[in-house]
């Protein structure tokens, strides 16, 4: 991932946290809400590269420490987002091209969505951050991830289209 393109992402996972806070999360959805910009995220951290996915889960992890809903330490998102990009970009061999199966890569985002969640909540205990009672934080995330295999297939075409856009020939070799 260039610099450019690192700097065109942070741009645009602003305009996606942006948003999601004006918009989305003002939304009541049954049983819980549902993160747009953690699902954008996990899509575009998924068809990047190592580095790309590392740089992309820092800087949008950046990002969501500046919201105003969250009551969480500044730097928290940017530390499990960048643990999970390094998580996708050590598997990515693995995990094949997601491009040609977008069954799985839905199902990929909807579980990873539930996984971040799952490792935020353990920061939080380790962090001695009161973080709620235990089943209304497991009805949390089996929403979000619901939320989001529901809204995933929506929204991957798009980002998929996008990330090749911005790829330049170099990267794409």
């Amino acid at each position: 991932m260039s610099w450019a393109r690192a700097g065109l992402f942070a741009a645009f996972l602003f305009v996606v946290f942006i948003l999601q806070e004006a918009a989305i999360s003002k939304i009541n959805f049954p049983i819980s809400g549902f993160s747009l910009y953690l699902a954008v995220l996990l899509g575009l951290m998924s068809l990047e590269d190592k580095f790309g996915a590392i740089v992309l889960g820092f800087i949008g992890g950046l990002i969501l420490d500046f919201s105003p809903s969250s009551d969480a330490p500044f730097g928290k998102w940017a530390l499990i987002l960048t643990l999970v990009g390094y998580v996708f970009a050590t598997n990515r061999e693995s995990i094949g091209d997601f491009t040609e199966r977008p069954g799985s890569f839905v199902i990929f985002i909807s579980i990873g969505s539930a996984l971040t969640l799952v490792v935020f909540l353990c920061f939080g205990v380790l962090l001695g951050e009161n973080n709620g009672a235990f089943g209304t934080n497991m009805l949390t995330i089996f929403g979000n991830s619901l939320w989001t295999l529901l809204f995933a297939p929506i929204l991957l075409p798009g980002l998929v289209k996008w990330r090749s856009i911005t790829v330049n020939a170099r990267e794409r070799a």
